[in-house]
């Protein structure tokens, strides 16, 4: 069972809301996201939303780069 099953909160500052996901932090704090210190970031679904928007683009780039 992990922590987010086990009612981990959302890393972002300021944000208590439960977690749905976990994510490596050094990703999450690249994309903008104000996390704390800490290999794990837990995010809630309106964080992991944002994030995704953030990073769309980047994961199209990397997508674009290995197809053949």
């Amino acid at each position: 069972m992990g922590k987010v099953a086990k009612g981990a909160k959302c890393s972002v500052s300021g944000c208590d809301k439960p977690a749905v996901r976990s994510l490596s932090a050094a990703k999450v704090s690249s994309a903008g996201l104000n996390v704390g210190s800490g290999k794990r970031a837990y995010l809630c679904k309106e964080h992991y939303k944002e994030y995704k928007k953030r990073t769309k683009k980047e994961k199209m780039i990397e997508k674009w780069r290995y197809s053949t």
